[in-house]
């Protein structure tokens, strides 16, 4: 692994609140926007940074993830409310058409972003994940009923404590396939050391059902009306439902490359060199087709 790179705090505001994160510093290259998924923070993609250096990457942190600002306590998170950060910051920053590589959630959200404002994204990788999530439309009531009852519950739930750094990366293990390396990376920017033991930085309220999901075809009228091009990179160990979705939403892509590598969910952590190869390959690709 290349040794000598930079990663840097960033921060930016919408509407009030804190956006952190993460930049390999070089802000002359083209901008690399990467967005982490549910329950991970910017530091996902700092096993990355190495070897991105002709880019200015940024890694965003959710809000409610990692070092960025929780919702105010009479929202809650949804789907559709990541999409609006994500336009909120571009509005912000005045960014205009960027690459974006978004891993799980993030690939999901970018997805939904990309098909709305696709004035604003020239390339979209996505890493283990495809689509959006959906639901059968005779669960709808049910879904409402369990997720409001969720958000109840996780207002007045109380955050577990770990006594050292070690048990948090421990139980992160336990409900990923992170190896220690990777998990110690993603728990160091998730937690925080208190009097009473080390506490996750996440926002409790994350782990709340959604009330509502799209629709089957919903879903696919917004992968059908993604017109930038689309890569995929997953993993052979990675999330079923991938495999699942690219046979219900690749066709309707314009535009899909799809690479299968080695590796488990968090593939982009465990290969980061082979997966920002097929990154820059992907982007010079298109750069190529522009001229």
């Amino acid at each position: 692994m290349p040794s000598d790179y930079t990663v840097k705090a960033v921060t930016f505001e919408i509407n009030g609140r804190k956006i952190s994160g993460i930049s390999n510093g070089n802000d002359q290259g083209e901008l690399l926007l990467c967005l982490h998924g549910w329950l991970d923070n910017a530091a996902s993609f700092q096993p990355l940074l190495p070897y991105l250096t002709n880019y200015h990457v940024i890694a965003i942190d959710w809000p409610g993830h990692g070092l960025s600002d929780h919702r105010s306590t009479d929202a809650h998170y949804h789907f559709l409310d990541w999409v609006y950060d994500l336009i909120a910051l571009f509005r912000t920053q005045q960014w205009q058409a960027i690459d974006i590589v978004g891993h799980s959630m993030g690939a999901m959200v970018a997805c939904s972003f990309a098909a709305a404002f696709p004035e604003h994204v020239r390339t979209l990788t996505l890493i283990d994940a495809i689509g959006v999530l959906t639901a059968d439309e005779a669960t709808t009531t049910t879904q409402l009923r369990k997720g409001l009852l969720s958000r109840l519950s996780r207002n007045i739930s109380t955050k577990k404590y770990h006594s050292s750094l070690a048990s948090a990366v421990e139980a992160r293990m336990q409900v990923s396939d992170l190896d220690k390396a990777n998990a110690e990376i993603i728990v160091q920017r998730g937690i925080e050391q208190t009097a009473q033991g080390f506490k996750w930085r996440s926002d409790n309220r994350l782990r709340s059902t959604s009330p509502y999901r799209l629709s089957k075809t919903q879903a696919e009228q917004i992968v059908a009306d993604i017109k930038t091009p689309v890569q995929l990179i997953y993993a052979n160990k990675g999330m079923s439902m991938v495999a699942k979705g690219l046979k219900r939403f690749g066709p309707l892509f314009k535009t899909l490359t799809v690479h299968k590598l080695i590796g488990g969910h968090h593939v982009h952590m465990e290969q980061p060199e082979q997966v920002v190869t097929r990154i820059n390959a992907f982007i010079h690709q298109q750069e190529f087709k522009e001229e």
